[in-house]
């Protein structure tokens, strides 16, 4: 059985430079030994996380559905955006949610354990977002998850990809197949043991 890595971006905005690097990752991952599921958080709309809300209204089904979606997943790649040096609020919220799951109607669910992670981010500034990859990596090492140390920032995002969202850097687009192998390796390794 191969590999399957969940993919999906941190921002849903139109144009998103975030969800373009998505796309250029996600078709690296094709050409790889693993099966890709890209979605859009648009189509799982969270409340904003309320301990109280938990406790009155339970978990919402889109946190439930996105908990199986991660469980039934070896890995995962998240490209996001940097909001004011962190994560995107609606990366975070969905990510907060997805921790409360802890079963569904088939019994146990664990959305974290055993996975591992890929990061990437975008920006139009020089820098690429790269104080978002070390909250964003802090985050998940905080739920179990192992990220990969190969990641990727792409600065100046406005002139980074063509017109099929490919990266024209030839330097940054070794960088993100770098990342997307090391994804699919170490989730594979860790899914066999």
């Amino acid at each position: 059985m191969q590999t399957k890595i969940l993919a999906f971006s941190g921002s849903i905005r139109t144009g998103s430079y975030s969800t373009r690097l998505l796309g250029a990752a996600v078709r690296e991952l094709s050409e790889m030994e693993c099966e890709v599921t890209r979605i859009s958080l648009e189509d799982y709309p969270l409340p904003l996380y309320d301990g109280n809300l938990e406790l009155e209204k339970g978990i919402p089904d889109n946190a439930t559905k996105l908990a199986r979606m991660f469980h039934e997943h070896d890995g995962f790649l998240i490209a996001g955006p940097e909001y004011n040096g962190s994560l995107s609020p609606l990366l975070k919220n969905t990510l907060d949610w997805v921790s409360r799951v802890s079963s569904d109607k088939s019994g146990s669910v664990s959305p974290y354990s055993s996975k591992v992670a890929a990061i990437c981010s975008s920006s139009p500034g020089a820098v690429g977002g790269m104080r978002m990859l070390g909250h964003l990596r802090d985050v998940l090492l905080s739920v179990g998850v192992l990220v990969v140390s190969e990641q990727i920032s792409v600065g100046a995002a406005a002139s980074a990809f063509d017109d099929l969202d490919k990266l024209t850097n030839e330097r940054q687009a070794k960088f993100l197949a770098a990342t997307c192998k090391s994804l699919v390796t170490k989730a594979t390794h860790l899914k066999r043991r």
